[in-house]
């Protein structure tokens, strides 16, 4: 890996593309924050790029583009990037085969059979489990019977709760906690905070590892992403973590900035 410099704000200066966490960091909840169109814009004066990633693979990438685009975003396809699409790379690279047994939402399942893959609880190549709001006990019988036959367990991401404007509901990582208990087997995960997630995105953009930084708003997602990737990790104090948190986190960014606008200004 190439040396950065002892200074992040010098190594901010190298960064060509900024990896953006969405809520907490771009938007909270349907509303977007007044300091996000300006810094996105600043991004595209100097030349570089942003990226916007997310855990979430109950979704297809085509809902967050409109989503993003009816805040008044400029933002294409390529530039929202899922623990989904990175789940798809990994098996890819790993050469899994093309029979999957999936746990996932119809718009989960589209986007596998869309790439390639065929759903089949027939021999899978692995049981990947997704953050399933369709979720029935058969498709947990299933799953969990493969698994102890020896059949590999991959995971989109490892969240415990997914935050809705009603309270937090069941994630990827409260189901993960239920089949563990059930065949004792832990899955190989892959959105963040694991650094598959940033490997797979530098493939596809063709991005350099050292000029890639990620900005977003939880200590053990975002941060400890690029804490093990070793990528730039700016943390924003605009989302769920607070002042107090970051003393016994092991979890260290590089910088910490209020919101997005004060990282406008570093620019």
């Amino acid at each position: 890996m190439v040396q950065q410099p002892k200074d992040p704000k010098e190594w901010l200066k190298q960064v060509n593309t900024f990896m953006l966490d969405l809520d907490g960091t771009v938007y909270l909840g349907n509303q977007l924050f007044p300091w996000t169109i300006p810094f996105l814009s600043k991004v595209k004066e100097q030349g570089k790029n942003y990226i916007f990633v997310t855990n979430n693979s109950s979704k297809q990438k085509t809902d967050y583009l409109k989503k993003l685009q009816a805040m008044g975003i400029d933002v294409e396809a390529d530039q929202v990037f899922t623990s989904g699409e990175a789940t798809r790379y990994y098996l890819k690279k790993n050469q899994f085969g093309k029979k999957i047994y999936l746990l996932g939402t119809p718009a989960l399942e589209d986007e596998f059979q869309s790439d390639g893959f065929e759903l089949t609880a027939e021999n899978p190549d692995a049981v990947v489990l997704g953050f399933d709001m369709t979720l029935t006990y058969e498709k947990l019988r299933i799953a969990c019977d493969l698994i102890r036959r020896g059949v590999p367990f991959i995971a989109t991401h490892p969240d415990f709760n997914c935050p809705t404007p009603e309270g937090p509901i069941p994630d990827c990582g409260a189901m993960i906690a239920l089949i563990k208990a059930s065949t004792g087997v832990d899955p190989k995960v892959i959105g963040k905070p694991h650094p598959e997630m940033v490997e797979a995105l530098c493939v596809k953009f063709g991005l350099e590892i050292d000029k890639v930084a990620m900005i977003g708003d939880r200590l053990y997602t975002d941060i400890a992403m690029g804490q093990q990737a070793g990528i730039l990790s700016i943390l924003v104090m605009s989302g769920e973590t607070q002042a107090g948190d970051l003393e016994g986190s092991p979890f260290k960014p590089n910088l910490i900035a209020e919101n997005l606008g004060e990282v406008a200004e570093w620019l």
